[in-house]
């Protein structure tokens, strides 16, 4: 039997003592180990301490940081939204007006079919020449209708600053005021657009 108990340095040590000290020496004979568990210990306090911390900032509904991320999410979706819409809507005028420019090239030409009509009409000497004159633009204003150009303008109507340019008024008894007494010269639209106004006198009181 082994005694109860065990003097070592002139110190007597029971042995229930000597289980507690060869515990407690256990780690520094094992660092690694003991490195190790601990830094796991400390690592997964540290995320959990991270983990409280973001859920606090970005997830809890009260915090007035997530409303203002929330805020700046939808100012920059509605944004996005509405400079594709700017796109879609100028690609579309694009396409829709592509042949403005060579319709409005094509303006002076329509004007002297109505000066060559205007004029031969008090000529009796050219009432062939104006059949054929005439045949020629309906022909060339058909093929252009085809294209969205409309002529605006015409004698007798109401005035309307949208499609007519006053460069006169006339003193006209028989006519209700501001209508359109004399075209001067017809204006063009392209589809809901203004190519050009028509230029028209119009009526005044006296």
């Amino acid at each position: 039997m082994p005694p109860s108990n065990v003097f070592k340095d002139n110190v007597e040590i029971s042995p229930e003592a000597e289980a507690l000290r060869a515990e407690a020496d256990a780690p520094s004979r094992n660092p690694a180990a003991s490195g190790a568990s601990s830094g796991a210990a400390a690592v997964a306090v540290m995320d959990d301490d991270d983990l409280r911390e973001q859920c606090a900032v970005r997830l809890c509904p009260e915090c007035p940081e997530r409303a203002e991320a929330d805020e700046q999410r939808l100012r920059a979706l509605a944004e996005m939204d509405n400079f594709k819409k700017r796109l879609q809507r100028e690609k579309d005028d694009q396409v829709r007006y592509a042949a403005e420019v060579v319709l409005a090239d094509l303006l002076p030409t329509l004007d002297n079919f109505d000066l060559a009509l205007q004029y031969g009409r008090g000529n009796p000497a050219f009432k062939d020449m104006l059949v054929g004159v005439e045949m020629t633009q309906k022909l060339l204003l058909d093929a252009l209708k085809r294209h969205g150009l409309e002529p605006v303008g015409e004698a007798g109507e109401p005035f309307s600053p949208e499609i007519h340019e006053a460069i006169g008024a006339e003193v006209r008894p028989d006519l209700p005021e501001n209508t359109v007494c004399a075209l001067m010269q017809r204006g063009y639209r392209l589809k809901d657009r203004l190519l050009r106004p028509a230029k028209v006198t119009v009526s005044r009181p006296e």
